[in-house]
């Protein structure tokens, strides 16, 4: 996991659910600026969960490592960081 942050997934395509390999990390909605608040979710015991803001259904997979996502382009890489 990363240091400090959580990875951002973001649901451009308007998908009604993106399987993540994190159980903790960001929603933002869709890419800046258009974005929604980032909502930081904790899956804790629970295999899948809405975002409170967009309605996206983000589900746990095991297979997928912390940064990965599926649909692949959902995982967001903040340019002003990187």
């Amino acid at each position: 996991m990363m240091v400090g942050s959580y990875p951002k997934f973001r649901n451009d395509r308007a998908v009604p659910e993106i399987r993540i390999g994190a159980k903790e990390f960001n929603c933002i909605g869709v890419t800046p600026p258009q974005d929604h608040p980032h909502v930081y979710i904790n899956m804790g015991d629970h295999e899948s969960i809405l975002c409170p803001y967009c309605a996206t259904r983000y589900r746990y997979d095991h297979r997928l490592a912390p940064l990965e996502a599926d649909p692949p382009d959902s995982f967001f890489v903040d340019p002003a960081i990187s």
